[in-house]
């Protein structure tokens, strides 16, 4: 574990009060074929560069090996479980993720004796490149070293590691994690991925694998040129003509399911006075539309003095606490969100990014004697707390592993005396199997 890192806050004693339940976290991501929504002028146009024409890369790749292990780095446990959007998997056998690493095309492959080779597509001998990636993957903190010392303090943990291992935290550029962070706020994988895709093809384009287009990741200069309108156009809120197609009734259950779904994510609600009439309605849904908070975001970042990338990245010196509390005056991002950009690209490892699996997680194994109560604001540094006082200043990646450990896509994995009760009660017998059915 080389670089350096701030050590976590002392813990405040941990006493009983009850939780507020935050958005389901992102779940593996289906590979699809990307599609990008025409964004409708308004401001100044946005060149969308997927206009460029296409270069299918279809060259026999130099594969050179990363030198590790698969306890160190599984890359079907790192890339579809919700810690980035812009990795696909581009191969099954051998299994295949491709991305972008800053502005470098790049495929990783797992290998048959565990190791996990690289092919640079522009840049095959550029040390740059490599050591980008490295930084990328964290691999010059040592996984199985971690998770020694977790195991000697959770005997369930160190079960779950024998299933999962090489489920490893991202270092990820700190502007692009937070994009993707507030696209996924109170949303779905398939519309998640639709946003990012968007997003990703205003940068340049690198190229074409198994059918999917790359892009480096947009600049912020370029990301403010983008307006509320051009977002909404391409799918980032609620268009005038979803208001006008439903009732008022309709419009009063989509106000009260958002009213419900921002305490589960965020820890607070909303009057719901506005169910009196269309209107406003109609002005709330549209207040709360993605394409508010990301231009909102590209302003409040540009007027940052040095530049909201310098700012961004110096959050990376902060206690863990100021830190989130930085990134949540930017529009759209509240504790959750905040706890994902800290731990997924910011060096803040014990940060805990807790929504209703997380709490369950911990009513469940940390804290029971809190089963059954919600979740509240009040509650949150105490979840945190209780993840630390567990599991030490990477109690991020513990936390983690304990997460993956629930998607209905790795309990497959596990043998069934490791599931959750509520996977428990959620699986049944197909065909003489057991199979798990998405929660």
């Amino acid at each position: 574990m080389k670089r350096q890192r701030s050590e976590p806050p002392p813990l405040a004693p941990i006493t009983a009060a009850i939780l507020p339940t935050p958005s389901t976290p992102p779940t593996p991501q289906t590979a699809h074929k990307l599609t990008h929504s025409k964004p409708t002028p308004t401001r100044k146009t946005i060149s969308n560069s997927s206009k460029k024409p296409k270069k299918s890369l279809f060259s026999s790749p130099n594969w050179a090996p990363l030198n590790t292990t698969q306890s160190e780095l599984s890359l079907p446990l790192t890339f579809p479980t919700g810690q980035t959007f812009r990795w696909r998997q581009t191969q099954t056998y051998p299994l295949q993720y491709t991305g972008v690493v800053g502005s470098h095309l790049v495929s990783l492959k797992q290998l048959q004796n565990g190791d996990v080779a690289y092919h640079f597509y522009h840049t095959p001998c550029d040390t740059n490149a490599r050591a980008a990636l490295l930084d990328f993957l964290n691999l010059d903190i040592s996984l199985s070293d971690m998770w020694q010392g977790f195991s000697a303090v959770d005997s369930r943990f160190a079960e779950l590691a024998r299933h999962l291992g090489g489920a490893r935290v991202l270092r990820q550029d700190p502007l692009e994690c937070l994009v993707q962070f507030i696209c996924s706020s109170n949303n779905n994988i398939k519309r998640i991925t639709q946003m990012v895709d968007f997003i990703s093809s205003l940068g340049d384009y690198l190229g074409t694998v198994e059918g999917f287009d790359f892009y480096a990741f947009p600049s912020l200069d370029r990301l403010s040129m983008v307006s509320e309108a051009e977002l909404r156009a391409a799918g980032f809120g609620y268009s005038i003509g979803d208001f006008e197609r439903v009732t008022i009734l309709e419009y009063q259950k989509l106000l009260v399911r958002f009213n419900k779904t921002l305490k589960d994510d965020e820890g607070f609600g909303l009057s719901t006075a506005a169910n009196d009439n269309k209107c406003n309605v109609k002005d709330f849904l549209v207040t709360m539309s993605r394409a508010k908070y990301i231009v909102g975001t590209m302003e409040a970042l540009q007027s940052k003095p040095g530049g909201g990338v310098r700012w961004l990245a110096s959050l990376r010196d902060l206690e863990l606490q100021k830190a989130i509390d930085a990134l949540s005056t930017l529009p759209g991002v509240g504790p959750k969100v905040a706890a994902c950009i800290a731990l997924f690209s910011l060096d803040q490892h014990h940060a805990i990014p807790i929504d209703t699996h997380v709490w369950q997680i911990a009513t469940r194994h940390l804290i029971p004697e809190l089963a059954g109560t919600r979740l509240t604001p009040k509650l949150r540094s105490y979840v945190a707390d209780a993840f630390v006082s567990k599991y030490g200043k990477y109690a991020g990646w513990a936390q983690t592993l304990l997460f993956i450990a629930e998607l209905p896509s790795q309990k497959a994995l596990l043998p069934s005396t490791l599931w959750s009760m509520e996977g428990e009660r959620n699986s049944k017998r197909k065909n003489g199997q057991m199979v798990t059915e998405t929660q």
